[in-house]
């Protein structure tokens, strides 16, 4: 996966007449004209880095351009590993499945709400079941969903699909 490059103006490339500079301590010179933020970066023997462009007037800091880079880098690095990546799992149970096995399967259904997962779970309707009647079919539903140990909430009540119900549950 390709990283992100956002381009920064540095210098000669920033075109606002009037800046508001940060020093290379985070240190406020106030605002200051083009000219003389170029001259104070000068003295410092660093660049100046335009950081919010969008800000009236424009946020510069005066630093060295590699140093910023790799403290940017580090940000997003930093952003990256603290991204969780969750899914949706996916539970499938039918009307006559036995009490073991929906405990197994509410095991499971627990371990995936704690790691955060949204969970699917579809009582699978096959053939002439389809036509029975839904108060029937939610108590078979709510017979796994009594059985799993972890509070969760219900994100997307139960809804006929074309496998049968639905239900999407994700952690209370």
């Amino acid at each position: 996966m390709a990283t992100q490059q956002i381009h920064v103006r540095i210098n000669h490339q920033i075109r606002a007449a009037e800046l508001r500079i940060l020093g290379p301590e985070g240190e406020n010179f106030g605002v200051m004209t083009f000219e003389d933020a170029m001259a104070k970066a000068r003295e410092l023997n660093c660049d100046l880095i335009e950081i919010s462009p969008r800000a009236n007037p424009p946020v510069a800091k005066i630093m060295d351009y590699g140093k910023f880079q790799y403290d940017e880098s580090k940000k997003q690095k930093q952003a990256k590993a603290n991204a969780k990546n969750f899914e949706v799992k996916s539970l499938q149970v039918k009307i006559g499945t036995g009490d073991h096995d929906l405990a197994l399967k509410a095991k499971k259904a627990s371990e995936w709400l704690q790691e955060g997962h949204r969970i699917k779970f579809d009582l699978f309707l096959p053939g002439r079941t389809k036509y029975l009647d839904e108060k029937f079919l939610k108590e078979r539903m709510d017979r796994l969903l009594h059985l799993i140990s972890t509070d969760y909430k219900i994100a997307d009540p139960a809804k006929k699909s074309p496998k049968g119900l639905t239900i999407i549950l994700e952690k209370a």
